[in-house]
Order: structure tokens, then sequence, then C-alpha cells
């Protein structure tokens, strides 16, 4: 019995502890369907799990935490069905989590580089996009579905 006891002990506080390689406070501003938020937050990366932990008044009001499924404090669901409730449904299942670490959308259509990032412009029967990222920002505005997601360094 205590062999059962101590390995569920050591499976359930390995599970708990995150060790992230990254910790950065950024200025985050959300405007979705679910999700109005303009405030501080951190955005944490362990290169395996990235976590979005928003704030108001220095008090934690969500985390969003994106491996293979996506949990905010709803529960874990798919990317898809993050993009579905939170989004858009039309929106890849990869988005959340590459405008969370500056990477390109929509498998890089109509990419501009630019002097410290790049630029796209996505425009079809679902959405409208710009989405910009440069050194210290990252800019993402849905015309057609009224989505804003931006994310500064806090010292600018």
């Amino acid at each position: 019995m205590k062999y059962i006891l101590l390995t569920a002990l050591l499976f359930f506080s390995a599970c708990s502890v995150k060790n992230y390689e990254q910790t950065q406070t950024k200025i985050i501003t959300i405007k979705s369907p679910k999700i109005k938020y303009s405030d501080a937050g951190y955005l944490r990366n362990s290169g395996k799990i990235l976590e979005l932990e928003l704030f108001i008044a220095g008090k934690s009001i969500e985390k969003i935490t994106v491996n293979h499924l996506i949990c905010t404090s709803e529960g874990c669901m798919s990317k898809s069905g993050f993009n579905k409730d939170y989004l858009h449904v039309s929106y890849p299942d990869d988005t959340m989590q590459n405008m969370l670490l500056s990477h390109v959308i929509y498998d890089g259509k109509n990419l501009t580089k630019t002097a410290d990032g790049f630029e796209q412009h996505v425009k079809n029967e679902d959405v409208d996009i710009v989405y910009k990222v440069d050194a210290r920002s990252v800019y993402f505005k849905d015309r057609k579905n009224g989505i804003i997601f931006k994310i500064k360094d806090t010292d600018e």
C-alpha cells in the first residue's frame, strides 16, 4: 500500500512542478468573444509548454496553458476547440501558440519581412487579419471578427 501511495505522490507532484526556461512580464490586450482584457501578464515558456497568466490589480485572473491541448480556467480543450470558443473557428489550430511565440501564422501566407520582424495580411471570406511582429511586440487584429491580440514589452 505504501508503494502505491509513494508512486501516486511522485506522479502527481511531477505533474505540478513546472520549470520555465523563460518568464517575461508583458502588457497584454485581448478582445475576443470570451475575453476582454488589457493589463500586465506573464508569458512563460519551458520549450514544451507555453503559459500566459493574466493579472488585474496584481491578482491572477486567468491562465492559458498551451502544449498539445490548450487549458484555461474552464478546462482543457483541443486547439481547434479553443479557436472555436475563444478566437474564430476558421483559424488554423496553432494560431494562439504562434502568436505567443511571435511566429508566422497561416503557414506564412502573405509574409512581408520588415527591419526587425515581419507582417502578414490575410484576407478571405472568413477573416481580415493584420498581423505584425517586431522585436518588442506582437499585434494581431481580425477586422472581420472583431478580435484583437497584442503583446508588448513592459519597458516600451
